[in-house]
């Protein structure tokens, strides 16, 4: 049995060097995909340089993508003008369409019983608290989630980030992601037709961490300004001197547990300083490193 971790990439170096190095002992390789083009469309240079990671060569797989999904919806398709309304149908699809691609590479280099790991490139899974399961068909690690900083922690809610299954039971990355991060009970009908809740789910507790946003305020924006909800970002009217007071005063103003048709930029949440001893080996020991990224009292 072997295990493939699958990401994708946009330009975050940081993170995914990170990443590698925290994961690097436990999977037998890295398959990376970035597009050419961003989640609102906008076209992009390639950023991936192997060299930045040469100590991972030998296990990464890079793959990039080139074309756009081919059902893109637009208001004028000879300028390729979209309608506002249909961002983030648009930013769904192009997501989908590169972890497609991501899919076959994978696919295509494991067998049937080696594990397939999906994540985004920030959330970082804990493989010490991973164990083949021989019961629970799907795995989903829950994680703690951050912002900004690598200790600066969001209490609020837990994030359930990267997916494990066997390459003989996955369908796609998509149908992996929508999955219900709770195992239901075997009397519950709806599992037998829905493709979202499952009875064969295991919850991995302690299952690692989301450090999301942990680049610069003008970062964060322009990454905002690109992503899967880049309509909801633009509408909030934010810049980077805006984040940037979010992070010196440690909150963040966007409202994980509110309905998805209201504005989740309404309230401010404060974040929690975290023990900066129990991240992972690879950041307490780095520590000079990540120096810009850390937040001391």
């Amino acid at each position: 049995m072997k295990l493939f971790d699958c990401t994708l990439y946009y330009d975050e170096d940081l993170i995914l060097e990170t990443r590698l190095n925290i994961l690097d002992k436990y999977f037998d390789k890295f398959i990376i995909c970035e597009a050419s083009f961003t989640h609102s469309g906008r076209k992009k240079e390639l950023n991936f340089d192997i060299e930045k990671f040469s100590k991972f060569k030998d296990k990464i797989v890079y793959i990039s993508l080139d074309d756009e999904p081919i059902d893109i919806i637009y208001e004028d398709s000879k300028k390729k003008i979209e309608n506002p309304k249909n961002y983030r149908i648009n930013a769904v699809k192009r997501i989908a369409h590169q972890r497609n691609r991501l899919l076959e590479k994978a696919k295509s280099i494991s067998s049937s019983e080696d594990y397939i790991f999906y994540s985004d490139n920030d959330e970082i899974p804990n493989m010490s608290s991973f164990v083949e399961s021989k019961k629970n068909k799907i795995m989903i690690f829950e994680q703690d989630l951050f912002y900004y900083k690598f200790n600066l922690y969001c209490d609020r809610i837990k994030w359930y980030g990267t997916r494990a299954i066997k390459k003989k039971n996955l369908l796609d990355f998509e149908w992996l992601r929508q999955i219900k991060p709770k195992k239901y009970s075997f009397f519950r009908l709806d599992t037998l037709f829905k493709k979202d809740k499952y009875i064969d789910v295991k919850i991995i507790k302690n299952g690692g961490w989301h450090f999301t946003r942990v680049i610069s305020p003008e970062e964060i924006h322009m990454k905002e300004l690109d992503a899967e909800h880049h309509d909801e970002y633009r509408a909030s009217k934010k810049s980077p001197q805006k984040i940037r007071d979010l992070i010196k005063r440690r909150v963040i103003d966007h409202d994980h547990l509110t309905d998805s048709k209201n504005n989740k930029y309404n309230s401010e949440f404060k974040l929690e300083l975290y023990d900066f001893s129990k991240l992972p080996h690879f950041i307490v020991s780095n520590k000079e490193k990540f120096i810009d990224f850390i937040d001391e009292d």
